[in-house]
Parts: structure tokens; C-alpha cells; sequence
């Protein structure tokens, strides 16, 4: 195809939006967004000049045709096969109900002697169709029981009974076909159990079209049905995309007024811890003076304050001379070994004239007297 020809389908289709929705619309299978087409104008112009060639589910107008008739023979196929099916087992339920009523009634011969050749023959044909090869087996192949298809066709009922059987099974199947019919009006239309046979017969000879109607109606549902599922699908992801936007956008809207606000949180619980702190000191000092105030007497209390005073005055003078002594220590241990000696002796001489000194205090004390 040249490009004159794809740029002409291209515009053919539309321009802008319109040409992502008909897109869209032409490949409802492809999970593709509008974005997805803007963001990639080639693929959008490739799928738009495909869309000529395809249909919705991806299939060229010539084999689109050539599976219609494909499928146009499988249903011929399939409604000669069902045809001989529904005979089959419409066969098998008249025998069937037949063996209930004689088990509740009491049945006329004939009707068991056509019942029994019916069952028989349907007996031997099934047995002459498993033995019968096909096509596609060996031929040489052994047969079942060593039976062969004439062998069993030797085993079918009298020809005047298969003659008569064959002359009543029409009206019988007739009547059982009806009967069936009858019980589905039934089941589909519960109303017309009262009605004339009459009405019924005509209700019945339309019965075909309703049922199909219905299940006309029935697949419009499910391809709507299967439509909406799509969309749905395609709006949960819309969905959940926003969801995600909009929570990116909240984490960071709590991130910053946290920020925000942590100063003054910070600044708030220091306030509360200085004035708890406060509190406490307070309520010390209060149980402080109790414990005094049941400890001692109003006139004690005073004289114990100046008597601390004054010792925690002397305390500090105290503390004042130690630090002055062991500042001299520290300028004597500079000196070294030989002042410890001169120290020693030093010290001792201080006792000794402490000594004396007492002892002439104690002399003098006694002079006086």
C-alpha cells in the first residue's frame, strides 16, 4: 500500500479525538487508552489503516468469510446430527415411559408387541453401528465377540412386526413429540395449563419463534453483559489510578502540615514539662515544710535555721582553707623529695611545740590557783 493511499484511509477515519475513538472502537480487545494513542501518533495511524482490513476481532475480511462458511457448514452438520439424536432419544423415552405404565397399568398387547420390536430394533442397530468399522480403522481388524454386522442383523424381529412397528411409529412419536412440547408450554407459559387444547395447539405453533426470541434476547444480554464487564474493567483501573493520585497527594499534604505543626508541638510539650517540673519543685518545698512543721516547733525552727547558717558558713570557710592548703601542697610537691624531709621535720616540731605550749597553759592554770 503506498503512503498516498494510507494517509487517504487515515483522514477517511477522522482527525484528533475522533480518530482515537474510532480506533478504540475498532479494537475493543486491545486494552489501549486515549492516552496511550496520543502518546504514540504512529501506532494510532497503524491500528486506523488496519482497521480497514480487520474486523473487531482481528480477522481479515477473506478468511472472516471463509470461517462464515466453515461455520455455515458445521451447522448444517450439526443440525443432521442433532435431528438423528433427538430421534434417537426420543425412541429411548417412549420405551422407557412404556415400561413405567406397565409397571402402574395394565397395557394392550399391541402396544407391547410394538414397543418390544421398536426396542429390539433400536437394540441391533446400535449393536450393527459398533461393529460396523469406519474409514479410518484397519479393516483386518477382528470384530467384537467375533460377531459381525449380518450376524446381528439375524437377531431382528419378525418383517410383519417391523412392518406394523414402522406403519404406528409416526403417530406414536407423533404424540410423544407432542406431549414433550405440550410440558414445555407448560414450563414456559405456567398460565395456559387451563386452557382449551385448541388455544394450546395455536400457542404452541409459535412456541419455536418465542424460544428464539428469547435466546436472541438472551445472547444481546450477555454481549452487553460482556461489554459492561469491560468497561468496568477499564474504569477500575481509571479508578484505582486516580485512588492513587489522590493518596500520593494526602501523604504529602500530612507530611506537610506535620512539619508544619512540629515546631510548635515541640514548643507546647516544653512548655508543659517546665511547668509539671515547677509543679513538682513546689510541691517538694510544701512537703519540706510540713515534715519540718511536724518534725520540730515554731521556736525551733528559727534557731535550726541560724544554726545552719552558721554551719554551712564555716562549711564554705572551711572549704575556702582546704582549697588554700591544697594549693601550698601543690607548690610544695614541686620541690620535690628532699622538702618531704624538711616537711616531716618540720610537722614534727609544730607537735612538739603544741605541746609544749599546752603544757605551759596548764602550768600557768595551775600557778593561778
Amino acid at each position: 500500500m503506498s503512503a498516498g493511499a494510507e494517509s487517504t484511509n487515515v483522514s477517511s477515519l477522522g482527525k484528533g479525538d475522533s480518530l482515537h475513538q474510532q480506533v478504540l472502537a475498532s479494537f475493543p480487545l486491545c486494552d489501549m487508552t486515549e492516552e496511550d494513542l496520543t502518546q504514540n501518533p504512529q501506532l494510532c495511524k497503524l491500528l486506523a489503516t488496519l482497521a480497514q482490513h480487520v474486523d473487531q476481532t482481528g480477522l481479515t475480511v477473506s478468511l472472516k468469510t471463509e470461517l462464515e462458511k466453515a461455520e455455515q457448514r458445521l451447522q448444517s452438520q450439526r443440525r443432521l446430527w442433532l435431528r438423528s439424536e433427538s430421534l434417537h432419544k426420543g425412541l429411548q423415552e417412549m420405551i422407557q415411559d412404556h415400561c413405567v405404565r406397565k409397571q402402574h397399568a395394565t397395557v394392550p398387547p399391541d402396544q407391547n408387541m410394538f414397543y418390544a420390536t421398536m426396542e429390539k430394533c433400536l437394540l441391533v442397530a446400535q449393536c450393527v453401528k459398533q461393529l460396523d468399522p469406519s474409514s479410518t480403522t484397519d479393516q483386518d481388524q477382528p470384530f467384537i465377540l467375533g460377531l459381525n454386522p449380518h450376524q446381528v442383523m439375524e437377531l431382528m424381529p419378525l418383517e410383519k412386526n417391523v412392518k406394523r412397528m414402522k406403519q404406528s411409529l409416526p403417530r406414536e412419536l407423533e404424540k410423544h413429540l407432542k406431549k414433550k412440547c405440550l410440558s414445555l408450554l407448560s414450563y414456559y407459559q405456567p398460565e395456559c395449563e387451563n386452557e382449551s387444547e385448541g388455544l394450546k395447539n395455536s400457542k404452541l405453533s409459535h412456541l419455536s419463534s418465542l424460544l428464539d426470541k428469547e435466546k436472541k434476547r438472551a445472547e444481546s444480554l450477555k454481549e452487553t453483559c460482556r461489554e459492561n464487564t469491560v468497561l468496568l474493567q477499564r474504569q477500575a483501573q481509571l479508578y484505582l489510578s486516580e485512588l492513587l493520585k489522590c493518596i500520593q497527594l494526602l501523604q504529602s499534604l500530612i507530611l506537610d502540615h506535620r512539619l508544619r505543626i512540629q515546631s510548635d508541638l515541640d514548643r507546647k510539650k516544653l512548655d508543659y514539662s517546665e511547668s509539671k517540673c515547677e509543679l513538682v519543685i513546689q510541691k517538694i518545698k510544701t512537703e519540706m515544710v510540713e515534715i519540718q512543721l511536724d518534725t520540730y516547733t515554731a521556736d525551733a525552727i528559727p534557731a535550726h535555721k541560724k544554726i545552719r547558717g552558721k554551719l554551712e558558713s564555716e562549711l564554705k570557710a572551711c572549704q575556702v582553707e582546704k582549697q588554700s592548703t591544697e594549693l601550698k601542697l601543690a607548690s610544695f610537691e614541686i620541690l620535690g623529695k628532699e622538702f618531704e624531709a624538711l616537711a616531716e621535720e618540720y610537722s614534727k616540731l609544730r607537735q612538739e611545740i603544741e605541746v609544749k605550749n599546752w603544757a605551759m597553759k596548764e602550768l600557768t592554770m595551775y600557778n593561778n590557783k
